[in-house]
């Protein structure tokens, strides 16, 4: 199956057996302890890849955000594009690397975002685009990423096949564990796009479904 050149791979990622085992035994010693303090990061592997192995194979959804002290997460209305999305609810991920990406976001400046992580060719790929003005002021900040236990969380269901590794739970939930994230350790930071916001309501009120509503070739 041939892509779009904008859906972004997600890089290599095949940590050996030590390299899990150190992951297994910080994430326990984490969630331990509890989440009043970040979770001391020394490993040699990169930190997403810790968190993708928490998504993946240890039964945690994440959740990023600037707030580095939030103690219980209470359900918010969420204005999405597809039934899922467009709950009150608390939202999470089932991925490691796009919950960075909200983390490390600065919301000091309007801005709109189109964004994604979805399964596809059996592989998770990415999308991720913000207003171009605020792109324009580097809008990059430290930020935590929360893990919660995957528990009472509704996975996001297939769409013509494809899943969005989105996840949702319709009560409060509290975080287990949280780590800091910085914007160098964001494996796309150079690859985020910049968008007209006009353009991506009219294209997405016209086409739905036609995320990610691309500026259309000249």
């Amino acid at each position: 199956m041939d892509l779009p050149a904008y859906w972004l791979p997600r890089p290599p990622f095949s940590p050996d057996g030590k390299t899990l085992a150190d992951f297994a035994s910080l994430l326990a010693d984490a969630v331990a302890q509890g989440p009043d303090n970040p979770i001391p990061y020394a490993l040699a592997a990169p930190k997403w890849q810790f968190l993708c192995y928490a998504a993946e194979q240890a039964g945690y959804v994440l959740h990023g955000s600037n707030n580095p002290s939030i103690e219980r997460f209470e359900p918010r209305r969420s204005y999405d594009s597809d039934d899922f999305g467009n709950r009150t609810a608390v939202y999470a991920a089932s991925d490691g690397i796009w919950p960075m990406f909200y983390a490390i976001l600065k919301r000091d400046h309007p801005l709109s975002m189109v964004n994604s992580c979805r399964d596809l060719s059996g592989e998770p790929y990415y999308y991720f685009s913000i207003s171009q003005p605020a792109l324009d002021l580097d809008p990059w900040q430290e930020g935590t990423v929360y893990l919660l236990s995957a528990g009472g969380f509704e996975h996001e269901p297939p769409t013509r096949g494809v899943r969005q590794r989105q996840a949702a739970k319709l009560a409060p939930a509290r975080p287990v564990a949280k780590i800091r994230v910085s914007p160098a350790e964001f494996p796309f930071l150079s690859d985020v796009r910049g968008h007209d916001d006009a353009m991506v309501q009219a294209r997405s009120a016209a086409d739905p479904d036609g995320f990610p509503w691309l500026a259309p070739s000249p």
